[in-house]
């Protein structure tokens, strides 16, 4: 039974079927928290946003109702400002930042060589949270990737072997084939690692931590880094830890 907005919604899909019209989706719309509820600077675990995500990750992951705490979109952007995003899964983060693997050579991989720049965000939907985090991206020691690669299921490893994603393939066959052809030769073989593939590091500049209100007065406080020779702090700046400073913003 579908019931509330998402009825509106199949509903609208129904009547689109074939039709060039627009569909409205004004309907939808969920409740988050209570002004109760709202997050106060009071609130935040720690003044250095690391630890202060360190905290709300270890919420998400408690949570039954998420899947996995550690999807997150990942947006880069080419050298000419145009932007591309997609969803991966973080796979570390501590004082040197937010890790996470890939291809070097898809597309993501070569706008982060053109423009070393990146965006995180992360969405908790249960938990009515979403954490933003921006800043240079380089990449990872051979040997941390070498490290990762390994510590792998098989079939995982054998998989990167398999694609040189973002290229073009002729059908879903020619990934089947090619795989069992690789299954078969590293059956009693350890993987190598491809030297196109491994890790990247992004050293946040920004983290803005956002917590839904369903009067959508959401709450967000932002931390950015003190640069050298910055101005002194305006009267709604606060001075965090590890040279960070803090700040609310508007919804």
């Amino acid at each position: 039974m579908t019931c509330g907005p998402r009825a509106v919604t199949v509903t609208c899909l129904r009547h689109l079927s074939g039709r060039g019209a627009a569909m409205d989706l004004g309907p939808m719309r969920k409740s988050y928290r209570g002004d109760r509820e709202a997050f106060e600077e009071s609130h935040l675990a720690s003044l250095d946003p690391m630890k202060q995500f360190a905290a709300w990750f270890e919420e998400a992951v408690r949570c039954p109702d998420i899947g996995e705490a550690n999807a997150m979109c990942l947006a880069t952007c080419t050298r000419d400002g145009k932007p591309s995003a997609r969803m991966l899964l973080l796979k570390g983060f501590g004082e040197d930042g937010f890790r996470f693997f890939t291809n070097f050579e898809s597309r993501k991989g070569k706008e982060l060589d053109s423009n070393p720049f990146a965006s995180l965000v992360f969405y908790w939907e249960p938990l009515n949270r979403q954490v933003r985090v921006e800043g240079p991206v380089k990449k990872l020691p051979e040997e941390d990737s070498e490290q990762y690669f390994h510590s792998r299921p098989k079939s995982s490893q054998i998989g990167a072997l398999v694609s040189h994603q973002s290229s073009v393939i002729l059908n879903r066959e020619y990934l089947r084939k090619r795989n069992e052809e690789l299954e078969l030769r590293y059956q009693e073989q350890e993987v190598p690692k491809p030297r196109h593939w491994g890790g990247y590091v992004l050293c946040p500049q920004v983290m803005e931590f956002w917590q839904g209100q369903t009067n959508r007065l959401h709450d967000r406080i932002v931390f950015r880094r003190l640069l050298p020779g910055e101005a002194p702090l305006g009267p709604m700046s606060h001075r965090g830890e590890a040279g960070w400073l803090y700040e609310r913003l508007a919804p």
